[in-house]
């Protein structure tokens, strides 16, 4: 925990330092409307001057310069305000699309164990959070000294003493706000953290509404999601009443500043009204110099929500790591290594070997894989049995490039496939696992999915051999029917069925096939694997599994097999 709190406050001051860099600009404009701010204040005072005078000769040249000063002050805080919101969406670009390559870059085995809805709130709601960081608090931090500052220095001009009152006045502000920012940082914390409990137990309910109906349990449920939801509300408001306490500090040292003030010129104002316009303008300094505390006031929840936001956002690698990551070298770095250091292979026939391969999924785990070597010659089939946990989803792994092997080599071609361009391996891989994903879209979108642009015949064909068609007709509008999420409203086979009909149409030298057929019925399993034989021919197929019926298939079909369970057993009754 501290160490993510560490990380996640080197992420913000990393963050706060390239803001610094960008808002140079801004803050130019927001000095440049304090400067305005103090001229209208003198030219107030001065119109007051010539009444008091009974002047009337100067009244309309002042009036004018008034106006000017407003004009241009209200164009620079316009300019000011509509830069800061750019900054906003830069920065938020910038960090969403960090989020998003490391993620990829991740791969789906280092997601495992994260809640969708989490990494969606990392992306979404952990970025979002930043965005006053940039487009307001940045801003604000430079004008709560550069505003003040200008009105002390002019309070100082214009009476020593009111520029002293000024001064100490505008100095209480920050010892208020630092004690209210330590609860407000606790406060936001506690809000995030209830925010993605709320989001996560709302998705799960609602994935599993079948069940929770089935059981009885939907008041119960109900129930639950009503006081996650009381927790995010109670939470947010202590995170509103902390922003009170903070405003109520400001306001409290204006007063205190303007009855100072009015005290200071109480008694020259007895004898001398010529004093008059020395004291409006020192009393109409005090909102001058209390206008950039009150923004900072305003925004200063926003850095604390940045500071809690960060603790997932810091989880993620740092954008000169992501190029140590299995799938890191996608995209643009890619397109600007060298030709020598990208490296392709035939796709007209693959050969995979695993040579010493040891893998574990973490440091200090125990190893999956202990010194394995294998061989698949182009064109052939390797069947991986074994129980749970010998390792053989950890080999798909590997091949698909999500994970690397601790030590060993795993080369397709005779070529190191950490060598190899991912885009390049995405293209000679197909990959069919136990719960293909379905999108919400039309079942030609889906069989489309592997490959967008194929004619219509070729998608047809894909599906005919996959025998979508054998249940498309009995659809409703056949392959233009709308499926839910996840393929509602297909069983399992038929969801397997296309994501095999993705496979023809993609063509792949390359099948990886883990646990295809778990969860089917006997039958379906048989229908499936009878068309996985079709799209086997000709091509290089690996297929983990511990189906029996697979296990007859292979048999059949004189498939070399290789039982991860029994070599490991084998290593362990060698090191008793």
């Amino acid at each position: 925990m501290a160490r993510t709190k560490t990380n996640a406050s080197l992420l913000v001051s990393q963050e706060i330092k390239q803001g610094r860099r960008l808002t140079y600009r801004v803050t130019a404009c927001g000095a440049g409307a304090a400067v305005l701010a103090i001229l209208q204040a003198w030219f107030a005072a001065s119109m007051l001057a010539i009444i008091l005078h009974h002047g009337t000769s100067s009244l309309p040249l002042a009036a004018v310069l008034f106006a000017i000063a407003a004009l241009a002050r209200a164009g620079l805080m316009r300019a000011e305000a509509h830069m800061a919101f750019n900054l906003g969406i830069a920065a938020r670009r910038r960090l969403r699309n960090h989020s998003l390559n490391a993620l990829l870059a991740i791969g789906p085995a280092g997601v495992r164990g994260t809640h969708s809805a989490d990494l969606a709130g990392i992306v979404v709601d952990r970025v979002e959070a930043f965005d006053g960081l940039h487009a307001r608090w940045i801003p604000a931090v430079s004008m709560a000294v550069i505003g003040p500052a200008l009105g002390i220095i002019a309070g100082f001009i214009a009476d020593p003493l009111a520029g002293v009152i000024l001064a100490i006045a505008a100095l209480l502000v920050p010892v208020g706000m630092a004690f209210a920012g330590i609860g407000a940082g606790i406060a936001s914390q506690r809000q995030f953290t209830a925010m993605s409990r709320l989001q996560t137990r709302f998705i799960d309910r609602i994935r599993g509404i079948s069940t929770i109906i089935l059981a009885g349990r939907s008041n119960d449920e109900a129930a639950s999601l009503a006081q996650a939801a009381d927790e995010l509300r109670v939470r947010t408001m202590r995170v509103i009443r902390v922003a009170f306490v903070s405003s109520t500090m400001l306001d409290l040292a204006a007063a205190g500043a303007l009855i100072a003030i009015a005290i200071r010129f109480a008694a020259p104002l007895r004898n001398h009204l010529a004093a008059t316009p020395l004291a409006l303008f020192c009393l109409l300094l005090v909102p001058i110099i209390f206008a950039p505390l009150r923004g900072f006031a305003a925004v200063y929840q926003d850095r604390m929500t940045a500071q809690a936001a960060a603790e997932r956002l810091a989880d993620l690698p740092a954008a000169e790591r992501l190029a140590d990551l299995p799938t890191a070298r996608a995209g643009r770095e890619a397109l600007r290594a060298p030709q020598a250091d990208i490296r392709t292979v035939s796709a007209s026939g693959l050969g995979i070997a695993f040579e010493q391969v040891c893998f574990r999924w973490s440091d200090g785990g125990p190893l999956v894989l202990d010194h394995l070597s294998f061989r698949v010659p182009a064109g052939e089939m390797l069947l991986l049995l074994g129980p749970s946990g010998v390792g053989k989803s950890s080999i798909i792994d590997l091949l698909l490039g999500f994970a690397r092997p601790t030590s060993g080599r795993v080369t397709i071609n005779g070529a190191d496939i950490a060598s190899i361009v991912p885009a390049s391996l995405a293209r000679m891989t197909s990959w069919i696992g136990q719960h293909p994903m379905i999108f919400a879209g039309s079942v030609a979108d889906n069989i489309r999915f592997a490959r967008p642009e194929a004619p219509d015949a070729e998608w047809q064909e894909a599906a005919r051999l996959a025998r979508v068609t054998d249940f498309a007709g009995s659809l409703p509008v056949g392959f233009d029917t709308m499926l839910g999420e996840g393929g509602y409203g297909l069983s399992g086979g038929q969801v397997q069925r296309i994501a095999i009909a993705r496979a023809f149409l993609k063509d792949s030298p390359l099948l990886l096939l883990d646990e295809p057929t778990a969860h089917l019925d006997p039958a379906t399993e048989r229908e499936v694997l009878d068309s996985l034989r079709r799209l086997a021919v000709g091509r290089t197929v690996i297929l983990a599994t511990h189906s029996a019926i697979a296990h007859e298939f292979a048999r059949e079909s004189g498939v070399k097999k290789l039982d991860l369970g029994a070599l490991k057993h084998e290593r362990l009754r060698t090191a008793v």
